[in-house]
């Protein structure tokens, strides 16, 4: 198993250490922010494509349904000829 986080006592660090821990986290609160912005466009895009692809798949769908001219197709008579 691994060892339990140590807890970090901010009363011995130092002002630059305090300062560089601050910084640290500014940076990774405006990555994370970024990251979520990201994923959101990302979610949007995804859900576009998906609602093109689902319209087209339903159009092709309803297109297909409506042709009637194989409908009316009456396959050929064969002529059988006897040999006399």
């Amino acid at each position: 198993m691994s060892e339990p986080e140590s807890k970090v006592d901010f009363s011995k660090l130092g002002k630059a250490n305090l300062d560089l821990i601050k910084l640290i986290e500014e940076k990774n609160r405006a990555r994370v922010e970024k990251l979520r912005k990201v994923r959101k466009n990302n979610l949007i895009t995804a859900g576009i494509i998906g609602c093109c692809v689902l319209s087209i798949y339903t159009y092709s769908i309803f297109a297909i349904k409506q042709e009637k001219f194989l409908d009316d197709f009456e396959e050929p008579q064969k002529i059988i000829e006897v040999k006399k």
